[in-house]
């Protein structure tokens, strides 16, 4: 697989504040492909059912986000759980980790806003901030 991984916080603010993504960003977004991770809708979920995020109803954010961004799911699976044994501890986020491992796994450049992420690039992990 190759293309893009938007992470949350990428996927959230491109389709809230466009105007707030880096120039390497949006290229990124308009090259494409663009994935948009189950693990994005969980965190979105979560986050919203515990009132610390507003995107209305989160089950309408996600198709929306897919609609929006031109992207396409990608799925949960083992092995991208057993790729977090490899990740260094940097940071404990756990949305951000399976995001970072599943780019890991599947060969994806991650797209991210976050400060953190960049700290993981390396030859298996690609990182457009």
């Amino acid at each position: 697989m190759s293309g893009y991984l938007l992470d949350t916080n990428i996927a959230l603010v491109a389709l809230a504040e466009p105007n707030r993504l880096s120039p390497a960003a949006r290229a990124a977004i308009i090259a494409g492909p663009n994935i948009l991770s189950v693990v994005s809708y969980w965190e979105v979920m979560l986050k919203s059912m515990k009132g610390k995020l507003q995107v209305g109803d989160p089950r309408l954010w996600w198709r929306d986000a897919l609609g929006e961004l031109a992207a396409v799911p990608l799925m949960l699976r083992p092995d991208h759980v057993a790729e977090l044994h490899s990740l260094p501890g940097i940071h404990q986020d756990p949305f951000d980790r399976a995001l970072i491992a599943q780019a890991a796994v599947e060969d994806l450049e991650i797209v991210t806003i976050d400060l953190t992420i960049p700290r993981y690039a390396s030859a298996r992990v690609r990182v457009v901030s």
